[in-house]
């Protein structure tokens, strides 16, 4: 072992066991070890950022942007109403999403399949009651395994299928991988349903500031459009599809108002609805009725790009010239380019249209305008500005974020372009679109996980430039010698597995499908066995979040730390190696 080889190793192990410690930050321990990696010369110095460009990183920042364009379009919504009142456990929630990515990963890409079911996951844990924490690892490993079913489900899948064409002349077809990674699959998917109970219950995923809003509810006035769902039902049923969390104040036909309207009163076409509910209920529900906000004013927004359009809480202090007018006398548009959204007053429920609301000292409003100068508009309004919470009330729902995630699996499924490419073209596709401003996509990304991926990434290519890869190779190949064919099997499966988390899984079959092609040639046995047992193994990467994006994409979502991966991914790692030896063996003679 050369010095170099030796500082390689001592580095990943000092990380290691500072991950695990658990008392620095995954990201802070990532930029040491790049650092240390720079420090004792093993990364140079033009090579020390090239992370941050790796395919890896763009492919997690561009999941992230698209899983909450689908979570926000109100697609995801329906479909957990329709389904929702099923999945009353979370045995029924584990089974329902973690069935459905398994199977959709031997059809898309699954980090794709995973970005498309995050939605469903965190619907289902607001409405349930379940931390987003017992559902997302599982779903993530489910997706791992799915991926083994066929050629186009994982990366390693395609790149033994490349080794066995090298080394016998016939690549791997699409489904050749189905019986080994279908047994699998079903075994691994039995065993998520109680192993769920092995994770940590107090760990909480990075969440919205609206948890720490305690308001008794906004007021909003919506208009019902021609097309809206919401014709012709009862305002009971409306509020049913609200599930109790909006109530229906103020039914306006014409000049007819009915305040607190009966529960089978009819909504029809052109009335004006003055609603009360939380921010994200009157959103979910404006969303999904295609419901409009009645504007209050004209001209607001003129000449403003749309992405500096945002939405602004504020709370009117005693010395703001706004109390004692309501909005229309005031014409918030035309003299502070601003609009009035929604108001929250307690101790009392406001029943009149919202132009006509005198605003009181101590009202909370929310107000939409441009968000370069609405801080100086507030200011000198004497309006105080509340801590920044993710409001879209106003959005209404579209089918574009599924139509746009459903053409970029189709291109990577058809190999027309890769993942990298096609979930950062999505991304790009649905900001022009505006399913997200610029605004939301910079807050959805979690830029710790994508600072820990670009700095390890330059320390983990070091055991290969190391030549510490090779030295792997060499131990594995003489150990895997002095024993039988299932042991060897075993042991390679065994070995990509461990290397996958510091090499990556396309790399780990790189370095061992030569390796297992070459060891099974010596012993005159079939090579499809191997081949088959690496490429399990590089893709069961279950022990640790920066293996495979997968994991690092439900990270900080499910507040989970990096010991907490092998808690669950260790037992499922050892049911996959004595399970898979025997089935490859089974299905791939020797």
């Amino acid at each position: 072992m050369t010095v170099d080889q030796a500082l390689a190793f001592a580095i990943v192990v000092g990380m290691m066991a500072l991950f695990i410690w658990g008392r620095l930050r995954y990201d802070v321990v990532a930029l040491l070890s790049l650092l240390a990696a720079i420090a004792a010369g093993i990364v140079p110095p033009e090579k020390a950022f090239s992370g941050f460009s790796d395919d890896i990183v763009i492919i997690v920042g561009s999941a992230l942007i698209v899983s909450a364009a689908v979570g926000r379009s109100g697609v995801i919504e329906r479909l957990v109403r329709q389904f929702g009142p099923y999945l009353t456990t979370v045995y029924r929630q584990i089974a329902a999403l973690v069935g459905s990515v398994t199977v959709m990963s031997g059809f898309v890409k699954n980090i794709g399949a995973l970005a498309m079911l995050m939605p469903v996951a965190f619907q289902v844990s607001r409405r349930s009651g379940t931390s987003p924490s017992s559902l997302l690892m599982p779903m993530s490993f489910g997706a791992l395994l799915g991926g083994t079913v066929t050629l186009i489900g994982t990366s390693p899948n395609i790149i033994v299928s490349r080794v066995r064409e090298q080394s016998i002349g016939q690549p791997f077809e699409m489904f050749d991988f189905a019986p080994v990674g279908a047994c699998l699959s079903l075994i691994g998917f039995v065993f998520l349903l109680v192993g769920w109970r092995l994770l940590p219950k107090d760990r909480k995923g990075i969440v919205s500031m609206d948890a720490a809003f305690t308001l008794e509810g906004y007021t909003t006035e919506v208009a019902v459009p021609e097309d809206s769902p919401a014709t012709d039902i009862t305002v009971k049923a409306l509020e049913d599809l609200s599930e109790g969390d909006v109530e229906v104040i103020s039914l306006i036909r014409g000049t007819v108002r009915r305040f607190d309207p009966a529960g089978n009163s009819i909504i029809r076409a052109g009335d004006l609805l003055i609603l009360r509910g939380e921010p994200s209920a009157l959103e979910r529900l404006v969303a999904l009725e295609k419901l409009t906000l009645v504007p209050h004013a004209e001209g607001n927004g003129r000449d403003t790009p749309s992405d500096e359009i945002g939405i602004m809480e504020a709370v009117i202090t005693p010395d703001s010239e706004l109390i004692g007018y309501s909005v229309g006398q005031l014409k918030l548009a035309d003299r502070y380019g601003m609009d009035l959204l929604a108001v929250s007053r307690t101790g009392r429920r406001i029943a009149n249209r919202l132009r006509a609301v005198r605003l009181r000292a101590g009202d909370v409003v929310v107000l939409q305008g441009n968000l370069t100068t609405m801080p100086e508009t507030l200011g000198a309004l004497h309006l105080l500005p509340l801590a920044e919470r993710d409001l879209r009330i106003g959005r209404r729902g579209s089918l574009l974020p599924l139509a746009v995630l459903a053409v970029a699996m189709g291109l990577v499924a058809f190999s027309i372009v890769p993942v990298a490419i096609a979930f950062f073209g999505a991304a790009v596709v649905l900001l022009l679109l505006r399913s997200l401003s610029l605004r939301e996509a910079y807050d959805v990304v979690e830029w710790p996980i994508l600072v820990m991926l670009g700095a390890l990434i330059p320390v983990s290519d070091a055991l290969r430039t190391t030549g510490g890869t090779d030295l792997i190779a060499g131990w594995l190949s003489e150990t895997a010698s002095y024993l039988p064919a299932y042991g060897a099997l075993l042991l390679l499966m065994a070995a990509a597995m461990a290397v996958t988390p510091f090499l990556n899984n396309a790399a780990t079959v790189l370095v061992m499908a030569p390796i297992a092609a070459s060891f099974a040639g010596n012993l005159g046995y079939n090579p499809d066995a191997f081949l088959m047992g690496v490429a399990i193994g590089a893709a069961c990467d279950f022990l640790t979040p920066i293996g495979h994006q997968c994991n690092t994409l439900v990270m900080g979502p499910g507040g989970y730390r990096f010991g907490d991966y092998w808690r669950l991914g260790l037992p499922l790692s050892v049911i996959v190696l004595l399970a898979g030896t025997p089935l490859i063996l089974y299905f791939w003679p020797l």
